[in-house]
């Protein structure tokens, strides 16, 4: 436990730790209330796709601008800023909804500005971890990063559901809101210095960052495998999930149960990485990859909340491991001077698909039925990360392998 717990002791790290746990804490409740909070206006899975596909749009679009000046500038720079501007946004959704004036356009500009603030928040979150921890340390950190993700998870999910039953959703973005302040605090004493870039403007820094990309096999592949997996389960569980927790579990309750329970899946899996080093790291997390397919058909068949409870957990498990060694190899096999902008092609093509799942969900529905459209999405999955398994490199790359 000392061990795994070494990466605290660095202060950069620590300022890093705690300012993304307060953000993560608010963030676990957002998804839920927004989800309730355009169901309650309209209750249509449409609408509630076209305002997260509203904030999903700006990010795809905005991101590998976010990857050039999260290595251009201090990335902690770039935490605080947009930090602040994601705070303003969740403070005018809080109010429009606790004032009862809240229209489902006005939530999805809201979301676009969110999702603009997320494109530079990213690239310059993820690139930053081997900026305050030794080389040695990076799974560590990363793994002890995502658990305080997940355990904010756990908590915020689960107060989310029972704050949006009792006071209304307004509340709980209130708390996002707040808590986007309190990070930008922490990140602003990080003081990292700048990396001492070549400045040859942002279409030759793009071009840059694209070769250090495209050179990688198992990057590239592994990128456009989650084109698939991350816009099937956008739609599947994000959108229709809150469906069919209205629909067959029992509500807002249940469906924070279910995310809570997700995450605390994420928290096993982590736990596991702190210490666990694979011989074969993406080998190991594409598996982990197939353990979040059960769930889908769970919601798809609306199995008994314990099932679904516990395919969610399973889910989580599995994401975490992938999600722990990714991070891990990209950060291990690519030089930090160009790792935000390979943050960002990795973002780019891991979610350019996921406005599309998300506002195909509800006409998948109408076509397919509750039911035959999340199993669709789950079905995606399973043969996107089967097709992945394929790959010489993913089943071979050895650990903290320089390749």
């Amino acid at each position: 436990m000392r061990s795994a717990l070494r990466p605290l002791a660095a202060r950069r790290f620590r300022m890093l730790f705690f300012g993304r746990l307060v953000s993560f804490l608010g963030n676990a409740m957002a998804p839920v209330a927004l989800a309730f909070a355009v169901l309650d206006l309209t209750g249509s899975a449409s609408d509630l796709g076209i305002v997260l596909a509203a904030r999903s749009l700006p990010t795809v679009a905005l991101l590998l601008l976010g990857g050039v000046w999260a290595d251009r500038l201090p990335r902690h720079v770039i935490l605080v800023a947009f930090s602040l501007v994601a705070a303003g946004t969740q403070t005018v959704a809080a109010v429009l909804l606790i004032g009862g004036g809240a229209r489902v356009w006005q939530l999805a500009l809201l979301e676009a500005a969110n999702g603009m603030a997320a494109a530079f928040l990213g690239p310059a979150s993820l690139g930053v971890v081997p900026q305050t921890v030794a080389s040695p340390l990076i799974q560590p950190a990363n793994a002890l990063l995502r658990l305080a993700m997940n355990a904010a998870k756990v908590v915020g999910a689960g107060l989310a559901g029972v704050v949006v039953a009792a006071c209304g959703p307004g509340w709980a973005i209130g708390v996002d809101a707040a808590t986007f302040v309190a990070a930008a605090v922490f990140f602003g004493r990080l003081a990292l210095p700048r990396i001492a870039l070549p400045r040859t403007g942002v279409l030759g820094e793009l071009r840059s960052g694209w070769r250090e990309f495209r050179s990688r096999t198992w990057l590239w592949t592994i990128v456009a495998q989650f084109a698939f997996v991350n816009a099937a389960f956008a739609g599947g569980f994000n959108v229709l999930g809150p469906l069919v927790a209205k629909r067959e579990l029992g509500g807002a309750t249940a469906w924070g149960l279910v995310v809570a329970s997700e995450a605390a899946g994420f928290m096993a899996g982590g736990l596991s990485t702190l210490w666990h080093r694979p011989r074969r790291p993406l080998l190991l997390a594409t598996y982990g990859v197939l353990a979040g397919v059960p769930v889908l058909f769970a919601l798809a068949v609306a199995a008994p909340v314990p099932v679904v409870l516990a395919a969610a957990f399973t889910a989580g498990v599995g994401f975490e491991i992938f999600g722990v060694q990714w991070d891990t190899v990209v950060q291990h096999n690519v030089p930090p001077e160009a790792l935000s902008r390979v943050y960002a092609y990795d973002s780019l093509g891991s979610f350019v698909f996921n406005p599309l799942g998300q506002t195909l969900a509800g006409p998948a529905m109408a076509g397919l039925g509750l039911g035959g459209a999340v199993a669709l999405n789950g079905a995606v999955i399973l043969v996107a990360t089967l097709a992945v398994l394929a790959v010489h490199d993913v089943r071979t790359l050895p650990n903290h392998a320089t390749v």
